[in-house]
């Protein structure tokens, strides 16, 4: 059971920002409450007793998206449900609706905010690769001297290790920003222990665009979580990709290479045959996905089949 002394319910980024600098130790930010509520039962972490509870989901500032020089800048309570509704933003992060069928279900994707999903620092956190793979910042906001005061941070740096980020006393997670990325073909790739409402054991994250024949790569993106402390951006083999033939040989042989990756201390041997089988497959389903390209595979005879 969650339980608390005080509620509040800003409706401006200052006076969130206010009450957040005043709480009380132990105090707790939510958005949608989709970790908080299941992590505050028996079981989990049993009784929770907060002395306050500030909840930012009626902050207008907080809401909506703005796309600026190739970028788009999502308010920190964009929830998982809008990548699969928004037809823009279908367009702009097309790894992101992939990951999003696979968060949950609809209820919780309703509620449940990417910023918050970042911010919670789990290594497995299935937005967190698609978020490193777009080149992902977060932003984030104090008050000082009376002033609303921002600052961002690249999400494969603000994430430290399980449970810990860069955020400072005071901070607000304000927004995430990430580059759009039209004309991609997206991929996400994910398993768990069971076959519904999966949680991650591993995920990986692909974008990738061809030249107009089909025939070359002119850009990889690969992202890993749940294969070391904190999410991982596969940029050797990124490089090495580029500019090259497609080819099914090509990406047996980077996906091979991936599986060197791995750093996480616990069913390594697992996660490497994993993660080896995620980066071809995220390949493979990317090239799929890319609008209006047909892949011409330099192995003769080979198709996507994704």
């Amino acid at each position: 059971m969650l339980i608390y002394d005080e509620y509040h319910l800003p409706t401006s980024l200052e006076e969130a920002l206010a009450l957040w600098a005043d709480a009380p130790e132990g105090s707790r930010l939510v958005s949608g409450a989709t970790d908080i509520l299941p992590w505050a039962r028996d079981g989990r972490a049993g009784d929770v007793h907060l002395p306050a509870l500030i909840d930012v989901t009626r902050i207008g500032e907080l809401r909506g998206q703005k796309f600026e020089k190739g970028r788009v800048r999502l308010g920190a309570n964009t929830v998982y449900q809008d990548f699969l509704t928004n037809d823009t933003l279908r367009r702009a992060l097309p790894c992101m609706p992939h990951c999003a069928i696979w968060f949950a279900d609809d209820q919780i994707r309703q509620q449940a905010s990417l910023a918050g999903n970042l911010v919670n620092a789990s290594p497995v956190a299935d937005g967190t690769p698609p978020v490193v793979a777009l080149n992902g910042e977060i932003e984030l906001a104090r008050l000082e001297d009376g002033e609303i005061r921002r600052r961002c941070v690249p999400v494969v740096d603000f994430i430290e290790g399980p449970g810990r980020t860069r955020i400072q006393p005071g901070e607000i997670a304000t927004a995430v920003i990430l580059d759009a990325a039209n004309g991609y073909g997206g991929a996400f790739q994910k398993v768990g222990q069971r076959r519904s409402l999966v949680i991650s054991v591993a995920c990986c994250a692909a974008l990738v665009k061809t030249d107009s024949s089909g025939r070359v790569f002119e850009d990889v993106r690969l992202a890993l979580g749940g294969v070391g402390p904190g999410p991982m951006r596969l940029s050797a083999i990124e490089s090495a990709m580029r500019g090259e033939r497609v080819s099914r040989a090509l990406i047996r042989r980077v996906a091979a290479g991936a599986g060197d990756m791995v750093a996480s201390r616990s069913r390594k041997e697992y996660r490497r045959e994993v993660v080896v089988n995620f980066v071809r497959a995220a390949l493979e389903e990317a090239l799929a996905n890319q609008p209006d390209i047909e892949v011409k595979f330099q192995d003769a005879g080979e198709t996507v089949d994704a």
